[in-house]
């Protein structure tokens, strides 16, 4: 056991050592998603694990080199809203903690809330999930509870998690509550989304003091959440039809609530109200198609007319996004192919989703910002580029994951 011990004190104290080490990556591509905008042939000075300088020519005698040959040099990328480190395998309960669903096990259960849940919890960074994302140019994601069957439409709290297999507290400022709206959370409201704010405005109505004779919706816990959010607390809400999501906007703003649209198909017929209102929304460009009724008016475009509408833009892909986080650049190139400018497809992969979610630190090239970065072998919105390496905090990742590892194993040799 003790030299168990001793072995992992070397192994940190190694790690903090790399993550010190000056590091200059010269003659690339650099978009930098700042005022800057692209240099070529630029480098990027490293510094403890932050970005020293950045510009051309630079001359850092002390610090290790790697040669970019003009390939393009990103920030790390975002991977949308995820379970990532919450679950592992999505079919073993076991290995899933992204959802309180009591009502699951206990269909009796009165209803209630428990905007208290905090996924933050059960977050397991050396999750072997983790890696298959990172080496695909994934640094940081949300992580966020899920509004499941036997749970409530308040699905919990959530935040940015570091993607550097250490890291285990959440961003500083990232906390926002999830909230479920529309024909999705229909099933946990009876079946009816105008119940789903007869009971949010019972649960607002208890958190500011007032009593209800019968069961509560909320606990004393749950109270003091709510009261955080209302207070211009960051509030996720999920919801696709353009109705419901201008009715998600009146509601938050007469609440306090400080509102980001998830999801949003529709959300390109209200782009005018979303960005009066200052509110971002995280799209998902492969839905193409209407997947419910909430979804007809589903298009290829919704990404690039939020744009030029002036909504702040970022990317999360629906349905199985914990596995499929890395997809999420195809998911931009897709945006890119439909209309959206190159350089704001980018962003919302990166400065935006960072900005959105108060990560000040990342997500632009810049001095002072954190040395989250990706070099690719070619346009990183392009499927067939590769990331060839990732850097979180300035620490060089491994790009083995269990994904390659199989490729390795089973590729023919020649």
């Amino acid at each position: 056991m003790i030299r168990r011990l001793i072995a992992v004190a070397f192994a940190l104290a190694a790690s903090a050592q790399v993550a010190a080490e000056a590091l200059l990556i010269r003659g690339a591509r650099v978009h930098t998603v700042d005022a800057a905008g692209v240099l070529d042939n630029g480098d990027v000075l490293i510094r403890d694990g932050v970005i020293a300088q950045v510009g051309r020519a630079i001359v850092a005698t002390d610090a290790r080199v790697v040669e970019a040959k003009g390939k393009a040099l990103t920030p790390g990328l975002f991977g949308g809203l995820t379970a990532l480190g919450l679950e592992d395998v999505s079919a073993e309960i076991a290995t899933v903690d992204s959802a309180y669903t009591p009502g699951a096990l206990m269909p009796a259960q009165p209803l209630s809330m428990r905007p208290e849940f905090d996924v933050a919890y059960a977050y397991n960074p050396g999750s072997m999930v983790i890696p298959v994302q990172v080496v695909e140019g994934i640094t940081f994601s949300m992580l966020a509870p899920n509004a499941m069957p036997g749970g409530t439409l308040v699905g919990g709290q959530g935040g940015l998690a570091t993607l550097d297999g250490r890291s285990i507290d959440l961003l500083p400022g990232s906390r926002s509550l999830f909230i479920a709206l529309g024909s999705g959370a229909s099933p946990l409201t009876g079946n009816s989304r105008a119940a789903q704010y007869m009971l949010l405005d019972q649960a607002i109505r208890e958190t500011r003091g007032a009593l209800f004779e019968g069961d509560r919706l909320l606990t004393v816990a749950g109270r003091e959440t709510m009261a955080k959010y209302l207070a211009g607390g960051r509030v996720v809400l999920a919801v696709d039809r353009a109705i419901d999501i201008r009715r998600a906007l009146a509601f938050a703003k007469k609440n306090g609530m400080r509102p980001v649209i998830s999801g949003g198909v529709e959300a390109w017929q209200v782009a005018g109200e979303l960005a009066a209102a200052k509110v971002p929304v995280l799209v998902d460009p492969f839905v193409n198609l209407p997947g419910n009724f909430d979804q007809f008016g589903a298009t290829l475009e919704n990404a690039a007319r939020l744009n030029k509408a002036g909504v702040t833009v970022a990317f999360s892909m629906s349905g199985d996004a914990s596995h499929m986080a890395r997809k999420l650049r195809q998911a931009a190139g897709i945006a890119v192919a439909n209309g959206l400018p190159w350089e704001a497809g980018l962003a919302a992969l990166t400065a935006n989703p960072a900005a959105i979610f108060g990560a000040n630190d990342r997500g632009r090239i810049a001095v002072g910002q954190r040395a989250d970065l990706v070099l690719w072998s070619a346009d990183p919105l392009d499927v067939t580029s590769l990331a060839e390496q990732v850097w979180i905090g300035g620490e060089a990742q491994s790009m083995v994951s269990r994904q390659t590892l199989l490729r390795d194993r089973y590729m023919p040799k020649h």
